[in-house]
């Protein structure tokens, strides 16, 4: 069974979705460690709570490569094989990267390339969109850039706040985030160029 390790830096629904889907048996995986780079991250007591293992590795005031490194050897320490960003507000070092080539997992709030970065969410209201969505790609060194193998489209109603389309994206971010892990621990896909075929 592969060891998931899952990085946070606040509530951590998504490794809450992630941890659901593996206790109903959806996901053939287990999660060895959960990381919050921030003291207050909530999510850090609710995997404690679940009986996961949840440690804190501040990262405030350390430079990207000293911290990547110590976030590095505590994954390495718990056996990770695959690692998987839920909410983790730091970009991570072609050192990092380069550990685990293509074994690192990013969610985001938009189907990218649309909307990279902070605030995806008020960018697409901004931007007047009719649909945006969310994405679950690899990880590289570009921000919010790499191969993309899951996406899903969420309409954007014209009412909507930030709050409301947040909510909405977040109900198909839960879903889908398992499905993306699942295809990669699956093996039953290649990356040819940006593009991740499956089957």
């Amino acid at each position: 069974m592969k060891r998931l390790g899952i990085l946070i830096s606040g509530r951590g629904s998504n490794f809450e979705a992630i941890a659901d889907s593996i206790a109903a048996g959806e996901l053939e995986a287990s999660i060895a460690v959960v990381v919050g780079n921030r003291p207050e991250a909530r999510g850090l007591e609710t995997a404690r709570q679940r009986g996961f293992n949840a440690v804190c590795i501040p990262s405030k005031g350390l430079d990207r490569e000293v911290y990547d490194r110590m976030l590095l050897a505590e994954l390495r320490q718990h056996g990770v094989e695959l690692v998987c960003l839920a909410g983790f507000m730091r970009l991570l070092s072609a050192t990092f990267i380069r550990e685990y080539p293509n074994r690192i997992l990013n969610i985001h709030p938009s189907l990218l390339p649309a909307f990279p970065g902070l605030d995806a969410q008020r960018q697409a209201l901004e931007h007047g969109v009719k649909i945006t969505g969310c994405t679950v790609h690899f990880v590289d060194e570009y921000l919010d850039a790499g191969p993309i193998i899951i996406q899903t489209p969420v309409p954007v109603m014209d009412g909507d706040t930030v709050e409301t389309l947040s909510a909405r994206i977040l109900r198909e971010e839960h879903r889908i985030y398992s499905e993306a892990i699942r295809i990669v621990l699956g093996g039953d896909y290649r990356i040819e160029g940006r593009r991740v075929v499956l089957g």
